[in-house]
Protein backbone atom coordinates (compact mmCIF):
# COMPACT_ATOMS: atom_id res chain seq x y z
CA UNK A 1 0.00 0.00 0.00
CA UNK A 2 1.13 3.71 -0.54
CA UNK A 3 2.63 5.12 2.45
CA UNK A 4 4.63 8.37 3.48
CA UNK A 5 7.26 7.83 6.40
CA UNK A 6 7.44 10.68 8.64
CA UNK A 7 10.16 11.29 11.56
CA UNK A 8 8.94 13.12 15.11
CA UNK A 9 6.00 14.39 13.63
CA UNK A 10 3.25 14.70 10.94
CA UNK A 11 3.45 17.45 8.38
CA UNK A 12 1.12 20.96 9.54
CA UNK A 13 -2.05 20.65 8.27
CA UNK A 14 -1.95 17.05 6.36
CA UNK A 15 -5.21 16.31 7.61
CA UNK A 16 -7.00 19.68 6.95
CA UNK A 17 -10.24 18.87 6.64
CA UNK A 18 -10.30 15.34 6.93
CA UNK A 19 -14.06 14.24 8.83
CA UNK A 20 -12.22 11.22 10.07
CA UNK A 21 -9.02 9.27 10.36
CA UNK A 22 -7.80 5.72 10.51
CA UNK A 23 -5.34 5.58 13.34
CA UNK A 24 -3.46 2.57 14.47
CA UNK A 25 -0.19 2.27 16.60
CA UNK A 26 3.01 -0.19 16.86
CA UNK A 27 5.00 -0.27 20.29
CA UNK A 28 7.66 -2.67 21.82
CA UNK A 29 4.53 -4.75 23.86
CA UNK A 30 1.49 -4.86 25.34
CA UNK A 31 1.74 -3.23 28.60
CA UNK A 32 1.18 0.30 29.20
CA UNK A 33 4.04 1.96 30.63
CA UNK A 34 6.82 -0.65 30.43
CA UNK A 35 6.49 -1.05 26.66
CA UNK A 36 7.45 2.13 24.71
CA UNK A 37 5.01 3.42 21.90
CA UNK A 38 7.30 3.73 18.51
CA UNK A 39 4.80 3.82 15.25
CA UNK A 40 1.45 5.57 14.76
CA UNK A 41 0.22 5.71 11.47
CA UNK A 42 -3.00 7.42 10.19
CA UNK A 43 -4.73 7.86 6.97
CA UNK A 44 -7.77 9.85 5.58
CA UNK A 45 -10.71 8.08 3.50
CA UNK A 46 -8.62 8.04 0.44
CA UNK A 47 -5.14 8.43 -0.16
CA UNK A 48 -1.82 7.23 1.03
CA UNK A 49 -0.89 6.06 4.48
CA UNK A 50 1.03 8.11 6.89
CA UNK A 51 3.66 6.38 9.20
CA UNK A 52 4.95 8.53 11.81
CA UNK A 53 7.86 7.47 13.25
CA UNK A 54 8.28 9.03 17.36
CA UNK A 55 10.90 10.24 18.62
CA UNK A 56 11.57 8.59 21.78
CA UNK A 57 11.55 9.37 24.79
CA UNK A 58 10.89 13.12 23.95
CA UNK A 59 7.37 12.23 22.00
CA UNK A 60 7.71 15.81 20.63
CA UNK A 61 4.82 15.50 18.15
CA UNK A 62 2.53 18.49 18.37
CA UNK A 63 0.82 18.47 15.31
CA UNK A 64 -0.04 14.86 15.54
CA UNK A 65 -1.38 15.41 19.21
CA UNK A 66 -3.35 18.44 18.22
CA UNK A 67 -5.14 15.95 15.13
CA UNK A 68 -5.80 12.87 18.12
CA UNK A 69 -7.14 15.49 19.89
CA UNK A 70 -9.22 17.96 17.43
CA UNK A 71 -13.07 17.54 18.14
CA UNK A 72 -13.88 17.84 14.31
CA UNK A 73 -11.90 14.81 13.84
CA UNK A 74 -13.13 11.52 14.58
CA UNK A 75 -10.38 8.90 14.93
CA UNK A 76 -10.97 5.18 14.30
CA UNK A 77 -9.30 1.91 15.77
CA UNK A 78 -9.49 -1.16 15.82
CA UNK A 79 -9.24 -2.21 19.73
CA UNK A 80 -8.84 1.46 19.95
CA UNK A 81 -8.29 1.01 24.37
CA UNK A 82 -4.95 -0.11 23.68
CA UNK A 83 -3.51 2.59 21.27
CA UNK A 84 -5.66 5.45 23.41
CA UNK A 85 -4.16 4.09 26.46
CA UNK A 86 -0.69 4.25 25.15
CA UNK A 87 -1.37 7.45 23.72
CA UNK A 88 -2.99 9.13 27.22
CA UNK A 89 0.65 7.63 28.67
CA UNK A 90 3.09 8.71 26.12
CA UNK A 91 1.85 11.88 24.15
CA UNK A 92 0.06 13.19 27.33
CA UNK A 93 -3.20 13.63 25.18
CA UNK A 94 -6.79 12.20 25.73
CA UNK A 95 -7.80 11.01 22.12
CA UNK A 96 -11.20 11.62 21.05
CA UNK A 97 -13.89 11.80 19.49
CA UNK A 98 -13.08 7.77 18.78
CA UNK A 99 -14.77 4.89 17.01
CA UNK A 100 -13.51 1.61 17.71
CA UNK A 101 -14.53 -1.23 14.98
CA UNK A 102 -13.78 -4.30 17.15
CA UNK A 103 -16.45 -2.72 19.99
CA UNK A 104 -18.55 -2.30 16.97
CA UNK A 105 -18.19 -5.59 15.46
CA UNK A 106 -18.90 -7.40 19.01
CA UNK A 107 -21.92 -5.44 19.33
CA UNK A 108 -23.00 -5.88 15.98
CA UNK A 109 -21.87 -9.39 14.98
CA UNK A 110 -22.72 -11.48 18.02
CA UNK A 111 -23.07 -14.70 15.73
CA UNK A 112 -19.29 -15.19 15.87
CA UNK A 113 -16.40 -14.83 18.57
CA UNK A 114 -14.10 -13.65 15.92
CA UNK A 115 -13.19 -9.86 16.43
CA UNK A 116 -9.64 -9.52 15.52
CA UNK A 117 -8.81 -6.97 12.64
CA UNK A 118 -8.01 -9.76 10.61
CA UNK A 119 -11.01 -11.59 10.83
CA UNK A 120 -13.21 -8.72 10.34
CA UNK A 121 -11.53 -7.67 7.35
CA UNK A 122 -11.64 -10.85 5.79
CA UNK A 123 -15.74 -11.28 6.53
CA UNK A 124 -17.21 -8.24 5.98
CA UNK A 125 -14.49 -6.76 3.24
CA UNK A 126 -13.43 -10.01 1.53
CA UNK A 127 -10.01 -8.93 2.14
CA UNK A 128 -7.14 -11.04 3.34
CA UNK A 129 -4.59 -9.44 5.45
CA UNK A 130 -1.04 -10.61 6.55
CA UNK A 131 -0.24 -10.46 10.32
CA UNK A 132 3.46 -11.12 9.79
CA UNK A 133 5.11 -8.60 10.97
CA UNK A 134 3.19 -7.59 13.98
CA UNK A 135 5.66 -8.91 16.61
CA UNK A 136 8.35 -7.60 15.18
CA UNK A 137 11.05 -5.01 16.35
CA UNK A 138 8.83 -1.58 16.29
CA UNK A 139 11.99 0.03 17.87
CA UNK A 140 13.96 -0.38 15.57
CA UNK A 141 16.08 3.05 13.77
CA UNK A 142 15.30 1.60 10.52
CA UNK A 143 12.04 -0.23 9.58
CA UNK A 144 11.95 -2.45 7.35
CA UNK A 145 9.53 -2.00 4.07
CA UNK A 146 7.87 -5.05 5.12
CA UNK A 147 7.42 -3.12 8.36
CA UNK A 148 6.11 -0.20 6.69
CA UNK A 149 3.80 -2.45 4.47
CA UNK A 150 2.01 -4.02 7.37
CA UNK A 151 1.70 -1.16 9.26
CA UNK A 152 0.09 0.72 6.62
CA UNK A 153 -2.63 -1.86 5.54
CA UNK A 154 -3.49 -1.46 9.31
CA UNK A 155 -5.19 1.79 8.58
CA UNK A 156 -6.68 0.78 5.43
CA UNK A 157 -9.93 -0.66 5.32
CA UNK A 158 -10.93 0.85 8.99
CA UNK A 159 -13.48 3.35 7.09
CA UNK A 160 -14.86 0.90 4.83
CA UNK A 161 -15.41 -1.36 8.01
CA UNK A 162 -16.77 1.35 9.77
CA UNK A 163 -19.42 2.02 7.15
CA UNK A 164 -20.05 -1.75 6.93
CA UNK A 165 -20.10 -2.03 11.00
CA UNK A 166 -22.52 1.10 11.22
CA UNK A 167 -24.84 -0.62 8.40
CA UNK A 168 -25.32 -3.59 10.56
CA UNK A 169 -25.37 -1.21 14.05
CA UNK A 170 -28.28 -0.08 12.42
CA UNK A 171 -30.13 -3.12 11.64
CA UNK A 172 -29.35 -4.24 15.03
CA UNK A 173 -30.97 -1.53 16.82
CA UNK A 174 -27.64 -0.61 18.69
CA UNK A 175 -26.06 2.46 16.91
CA UNK A 176 -26.52 4.54 20.44
CA UNK A 177 -25.42 1.84 22.35
CA UNK A 178 -22.35 1.36 20.32
CA UNK A 179 -21.75 5.28 20.49
CA UNK A 180 -22.01 5.68 24.21
CA UNK A 181 -19.06 2.36 23.89
CA UNK A 182 -17.23 4.97 21.96
CA UNK A 183 -18.00 8.13 24.31
CA UNK A 184 -16.48 5.96 27.47
CA UNK A 185 -13.41 4.53 25.62
CA UNK A 186 -11.24 7.26 26.43
CA UNK A 187 -12.13 6.57 30.33
CA UNK A 188 -11.64 3.20 29.91
CA UNK A 189 -8.15 3.87 28.99
CA UNK A 190 -7.38 6.30 31.49
CA UNK A 191 -8.30 3.18 34.15
CA UNK A 192 -5.77 0.90 32.21
CA UNK A 193 -3.16 3.71 32.64
CA UNK A 194 -4.08 4.32 36.23
CA UNK A 195 -3.52 0.30 36.62
CA UNK A 196 -6.97 -0.86 36.22
CA UNK A 197 -6.69 -2.94 33.05
CA UNK A 198 -6.98 -6.29 34.94
CA UNK A 199 -9.98 -5.25 36.80
CA UNK A 200 -13.61 -5.10 36.30
CA UNK A 201 -14.85 -2.11 38.56
CA UNK A 202 -18.98 -2.69 37.14
CA UNK A 203 -18.40 -6.56 38.92
CA UNK A 204 -20.44 -7.12 41.93
CA UNK A 205 -17.42 -9.23 43.82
Amino acid sequence: MPQTLHHGDLPQGLFAGAASVAVDSETMGLRVGRDPLCLVQLRAVEGDAHLVQLSRPAYDAPNLKALLTDPAVLKIFHFGRFDIAMFQYALGVVTAPVYCTKIASRLARTYTDRHGLKDVTRELLGVEMSKAQQSSDWGAAQLSPEQLDYAACDVLNLHALKSRLDEMLVREGRTALAQACFDFLPHRAALDVAGWEDVDIFAHG
